[in-house]
């Protein structure tokens, strides 16, 4: 079977129940994030909601609770900020809150589906997982679903971040072969091979220039080191760690 490409987490939970995999991809930041810190040995615990629960969720765990980037500070420097969780100390285990990636993770790990977090910096590496393992029976499709933003109403806003990682990795799929792609993974892998300078487009969308004006510049630049991580993150029992 093909390859299928979808938008946050109503997506995820229409397509996970017949997936082999579900990739996530959340450039800006969280799929970003989980990958600086698997490759770091961390155990990266998805949490899709920042209030109240986040903290007990980490107790439980024994993890630290990753906070937002304007509440870290040189004591609890852990947060959504690729850049910050480069440059902080490794947890043995992190709760990562994050309404749109872990979202998206939870739903598709309840449909049954293997959860795989991809990014710029990993997009060459988990097509290749995906095409080394098979992940499951041939006749099983593979989704990658893009996390996109969020209106003030809370309804979806596609983010050109997430478009251009989710064609990252299914043109790498399509090049390995073996696998068709839906027209409109078609599509996201075209714009991808389309796209001359990935890493001006990142720092130049709506979501880059955000982060600009919080003062983020540096997790842009992570977010864009195109392939500069061979790490897969997988889902297993409830935390993202390095597949094997």
């Amino acid at each position: 079977m093909g390859v299928s490409f979808g938008w946050g987490p109503a997506e995820a939970r229409a397509l996970a129940p017949g997936a082999a995999c579900v990739v996530v991809v959340d450039v800006l930041s969280f799929t970003t994030a989980v990958g600086v810190a698997v490759e770091r040995g961390t155990a990266v615990y998805p949490y899709r909601w920042r209030d109240g629960t986040a903290a007990a969720y980490a107790r439980e765990r024994d993890a630290v609770l990753a906070v937002g980037r304007r509440e870290a500070t040189g004591e609890h420097p852990w947060s959504l900020s690729p850049a910050g969780l480069r440059a902080a100390p490794a947890p043995p285990r992190l709760v990562l809150p994050s309404p749109n990636g872990s979202t998206i993770a939870a739903e598709a790990a309840g449909g049954g589906a293997t959860v795989v977090a991809a990014s710029l910096r990993n997009a060459t590496a988990v097509a290749r997982f995906l095409a080394e393992r098979g992940h499951g029976a041939a006749e099983r499709p593979l989704a990658v679903v893009a996390a996109g933003e969020r209106w003030p109403d809370g309804s979806l806003r596609p983010a050109l971040e997430d478009l251009l990682g989710a064609g990252a990795v299914l043109a790498a799929l399509r090049a390995a072969g073996g696998r068709s792609l839906t027209p409109e993974a078609t599509a996201a892998a075209t714009l991808w091979d389309a796209t001359d300078d990935p890493a001006a487009a990142l720092h130049g969308c709506d979501s880059g220039r955000e982060l600009y004006a919080y003062g983020c510049r540096r997790d842009v630049e992570v977010a864009a080191e195109t392939d500069a991580s061979a790490v897969v993150p997988v889902l297993v029992d409830g935390a993202f760690q390095e597949a094997p």
